[in-house]
């Protein structure tokens, strides 16, 4: 029986890389479909470098500040990329807006990870905005990367209630557990061909229970 070759991901970075984490303890298994080959941050402090290494994985430090515009950064980080013989690219708490050119580059091969549930709450301070807001579910999203911000394709999405009493910190916490579980789902349906991208919808394909694999909702946890 001939041995099904890992897809080879890099994770692009810029702070403490929780997202980065879990997708490495997912490929510590060899069964995962994914292994993680490198880490790159436009940050040189990004304390997911360390955790990166720690875990022997290469890491790369592709700081914005030593390039003259977003276009010229990207070129970096997508020669950063070819070295490290990337075929998928994980952003991972990466806050920096991708230039058109390089998200066409690794069109259908980049996804992402969004706290909250798209198209809803797209861009910054989601937690915050959703308890404005006054929703009742919150959650995060797995989906390809497209020219326009947090809005490509949906891969996976995992919800949450929000409960009365919630606080930013608090509401931010238990949708962070729930990314840290989604995201390698949904790598792994990338990895495996079970979702591509195709004219701008997400096409899957041999995913049997959708529950499992596309969508997680959580019950919850109240305080006393």
């Amino acid at each position: 029986m001939t041995r099904r070759t890992r897809k080879r991901v890099a994770v692009l970075i810029s702070g403490r890389g929780s997202n980065m984490a879990a997708l490495i303890a997912a490929a510590i298994d060899p069964s995962f479909p994914a292994e993680i080959v490198g880490v790159v941050s436009n940050r040189a402090d990004a304390r997911g470098l360390e955790i990166a290494a720690t875990h022997s994985i290469a890491t790369r430090v592709v700081s914005s500040r030593d390039y003259d515009g977003r276009e010229a950064h990207d070129a970096a980080i997508h020669k950063a990329l070819t070295e490290l013989k990337a075929e998928i690219v994980c952003l991972a708490g990466y806050m920096r807006l991708l230039s058109p050119d390089f998200v066409q580059k690794w069109k259908g091969r980049m996804i992402n990870i969004h706290p909250a549930l798209l198209p809803s709450f797209r861009g910054l301070d989601t937690h915050a905005r959703a308890l404005a807001t006054g929703v009742r579910v919150h959650g995060c999203t797995v989906h390809f990367v497209t020219p326009e911000m947090d809005e490509g394709p949906i891969i996976a999405q995992a919800a949450v209630p929000v409960l009365t009493d919630d606080t930013e910190e608090t509401l931010g916490e238990r949708v962070l557990k729930l990314e840290h579980r989604l995201y390698p789902l949904a790598l792994r349906l990338l990895a495996e061909g079970r979702v591509r991208m195709s004219d701008g919808v997400a096409v899957f394909s041999g995913v049997e229970d959708e529950h499992r694999d596309i969508a997680i909702v959580s019950p919850g946890e109240r305080r006393d």
